[in-house]
C-alpha cells in the first residue's frame, strides 16, 4: 500500500459548518493531512478561530461567513474559494441543524428550517462546488449522513427526513458525476458528543442507554471522524463513490 495516497498536500478543501463540532474537526483533519482550507459558517468569531487553528498547522485558510440556506451566498463562497486558491478538490458540506419535537405537533416553520439547512443547503453547496470540480476534471465530495439515514428515531422527524435525503442525494450525485472524475461519498457519524447533542448527554438515563447500545461502549467525539474523511478525500479511495461510511462505534452491527 502506498501511504502517500492519503497525502492531501497541494489540495484545496471547502468545509461548511466549520466553526465548531464535527465540521471543525473534519476541517482540521484535512489540514493536518496537507490541504489548504476554505472555511464557512454563519458566525464569524468561531470561523476566525478555526482559521487560526488551520494556519497553526502550516496551511492556508480562508474564512467566509455563509448562510447555506441562501444560494447566492453559497455561490459567492465557491467563487471566493476559486479566487483565492485557483482550484477546489474537496468539499464537506457539514452545516446542519436539528429541531426536536413530536411529529404530531411539528411546526411547518421548523420543518422548513431543518430542510433548508440540511438538504437544500447541502445540495446547492454540492452543485456550486461540483461545477468547479467538473470543469477541472476531478474532485471528492463528502456529505454528512447520519444513523438516521438508515434508522428512524422519535422526536426528530425533520432531521431523519433530511438525512435520509442526504443519503439518496449522495448516491444520485455519485452516479451522475462519476464520468467527470468527481466522487461523492458520505460519512455517517453515530452518537457523538458535540455542542448540538450536549443537552442529551445531561440525562443519565440517555447516557446509560447509549453506552449499552454501542458495542464500543462510548459515544464518539468529533476527532473520531478524522481518518474516515481523510480516506474519502484522498486518492486512497480513488475507486470509492456512492458509499456511506458509518463511523458509529458498531451501532449498526447491533
Amino acid at each position: 500500500m502506498n501511504v502517500q495516497a492519503f497525502d492531501l498536500t497541494g489540495r484545496v478543501a471547502l468545509v461548511t459548518g466549520a466553526s465548531r463540532g464535527l465540521g471543525k474537526a473534519m476541517a482540521l483533519a484535512l489540514a493536518q493531512a496537507g490541504a489548504d482550507m476554505a472555511l464557512a459558517a454563519r458566525g464569524l468569531k468561531g470561523l476566525e478561530q478555526a482559521a487560526v487553528e488551520v494556519q497553526a498547522l502550516g496551511r492556508k485558510a480562508l474564512a467566509v461567513p455563509t448562510d447555506v440556506t441562501q444560494v447566492a451566498q453559497i455561490e459567492a463562497l465557491v467563487h471566493a474559494t476559486m479566487e483565492r486558491f485557483g482550484r477546489l478538490d474537496i468539499l464537506i458540506p457539514a452545516a446542519g441543524i436539528n429541531i426536536r419535537g413530536p411529529a404530531i405537533d411539528f411546526a411547518e416553520t421548523d420543518w422548513d428550517r431543518v430542510m433548508a439547512v440540511n438538504l437544500k443547503g447541502v445540495f446547492f453547496t454540492c452543485q456550486a462546488a461540483g461545477r468547479a470540480m467538473i470543469e477541472q476534471g476531478s474532485g471528492s465530495i463528502i456529505t454528512v449522513a447520519s444513523l438516521t439515514t438508515t434508522f428512524g428515531f422519535p422526536n426528530i422527524i425533520a432531521y431523519c427526513a433530511s438525512k435520509g435525503g442526504v443519503g439518496q442525494l449522495t448516491k444520485a450525485l455519485a452516479s451522475e458525476w462519476a464520468p467527470y472524475g468527481v466522487r461523492v461519498n458520505a460519512v455517517a457519524p453515530g452518537y457523538y458528543r458535540t455542542a448540538m447533542t450536549e443537552p442529551l448527554f445531561q440525562d443519565p438515563d440517555f447516557v446509560r442507554y447509549i453506552r449499552s447500545r454501542i458495542p464500543m461502549k462510548h459515544p464518539g467525539v468529533p476527532e473520531d471522524l478524522a481518518g474516515a474523511v481523510v480516506f474519502l478525500a484522498s486518492d486512497a479511495s480513488a475507486y470509492v463513490t456512492g458509499h456511506i461510511l458509518y463511523v458509529d462505534g458498531g451501532w449498526r452491527a447491533r
